[in-house]
């Protein structure tokens, strides 16, 4: 009984620290669970430019990271237009004050990014003591919160991101994990989080079909190339890394790089939402042609679109913007403010209307709410349900690319130029 008692105790404390984690840290692009679903209680429903701003700083650079959050910490990623230099910027949550600007790559000859695209999209990932950030291609790096010390960098991993890097990484036990879609090279990778070797790399395993007779591609790189953000998704009692790519989504083994299975979708391409989870089923978007939802029953090996895909759905369905799974309803934002709630088991749709605008960053879910972030400056709030119920419009004075993040009662909120605190 003594033990029993002892066992509960540590459970129950492991319980409270994780919601203690969950409501102080923001440590990727989609939150804590990884998947946009807020425990915040009371965000505000309304602001502007002179309302319920508690600061709003300038951040130099063209950038679409998201900001991560740990403790007092904000951090993100920016870099100059052309690409030249890279940089990791620190920000203080309570005050607005930038604690560090950093200058962590210079790129003699950067890769071609195209004008909606930055040369710092991909968002940082955060941990107690250390922030991890990467620029695709042109490098990744580890640096201490405390000391701003930069502790590793990796520049041996290489693809052409031909239109610019998208992914961010995303941390496993003791590994950084994260893709490279380019147009000439296809693979995921993981390496030691406290080293940056690689530990394990695995190429993408679909036949893109369109290869010259000497092997190297042939046509647009964009049909070879992805954007896509993995997600460590808890499938069959065993963690699975979901990684959506051109013409497939994949699942993988995390500690290992061993393939499991995967879906195939040839006609799509460029996959840029990241896949969420849940009800035992893993819901990929396709790609940017013509965006498609899948749910995917997790098992099988090889490509398992016969066996395991449970529905799709055909429209409405984001190119850029993640879905949201909240009780069982499906909720996607489609690029052109097509919004469309769907039933998470049958694909069935629910209802579907529209919001005004042209939206990129990925929506998050707050106590029966959800925000939606445009790509001139409005954010639109509903009500979570079977029904369609819109509670407010917002607008900044820049629009959003990257996506929100919240800690406490407060919304850090990234737009082209500045970085605010939106609180009551």
């Amino acid at each position: 009984m003594r033990a029993m008692v002892m066992v509960l105790t540590g459970v129950m404390a492991i319980m409270m620290n994780a919601a203690v984690r969950a409501s102080d840290n923001w440590p990727d692009f989609r939150g804590p669970g990884h998947m946009g679903i807020v425990d915040a209680t009371d965000l505000p429903l309304t602001w502007s430019e002179s309302e319920n701003v508690k600061w709003k700083t300038a951040i130099h650079g063209k950038a679409w990271s998201s900001p991560v959050i740990w403790g007092d910490q904000i951090w993100m990623t920016t870099a100059d237009p052309a690409g030249h230099e890279r940089y990791a910027v620190c920000v203080d949550r309570n005050t607005g004050k930038i604690v560090h600007d950093m200058k962590l790559f210079e790129v003699a000859e950067p890769q071609f990014c195209h004008d909606f695209n930055s040369y710092a999209s991909p968002s940082p990932v955060i941990e107690a003591g250390r922030v991890y950030v990467t620029f695709g291609s042109a490098g990744t790096a580890c640096i201490d919160t405390a000391t701003g010390k930069v502790l590793w960098t990796q520049r041996d991993l290489y693809c052409n991101h031909f239109r610019g890097a998208g992914a961010s990484p995303i941390l496993f036990e003791n590994l950084l994990i994260l893709p490279f879609d380019g147009s000439d090279y296809q693979f995921i990778c993981a390496m030691d989080k406290n080293t940056g070797k690689v530990v394990w790399k695995t190429n993408r395993s679909v036949d893109f079909g369109d290869l010259e007779p000497s092997g190297k591609p042939k046509g647009d790189g964009d049909f070879r190339k992805g954007f896509a953000t993995p997600l460590i998704a808890a499938l069959d009692g065993k963690p699975v890394l979901l990684s959506p790519a051109s013409k497939a989504g994949y699942a993988y083994d995390p500690r290992t790089g061993e393939e499991l299975w995967r879906i195939e979708e040839k006609s799509n391409h460029s996959a840029s939402s990241r896949p969420v989870a849940g009800n035992g089923l893993a819901y990929f978007c396709t790609g940017l042609a013509r965006g498609q939802l899948w749910a995917v029953r997790p098992g099988g090996s090889g490509v398992v679109n016969d066996t395991n895909v449970v529905w799709k759905v055909l429209r409405g369905v984001p190119k850029k913007p993640s879905p949201l799974l909240v009780d069982g309803l499906i909720y996607m934002c489609e690029d052109s403010g097509v919004l469309t709630c769907l039933d998470a088991m049958t694909g069935q749709e629910i209802w579907k209307d529209r919001i005004d605008g042209t939206y990129s960053a990925s929506p998050i879910y707050a106590a029966g709410r959800i925000y939606f972030f445009e790509e001139h400056g409005k954010t639109t709030v509903i009500e979570a349900g079977k029904t369609f119920k819109k509670l407010a419009e917002n607008t900044l004075d820049d629009g959003f690319m990257a996506s929100p993040a919240v800690v406490d009662n407060a919304l850090y909120l990234r737009t082209r130029t500045h970085l605010y605190r939106i609180e009551k």
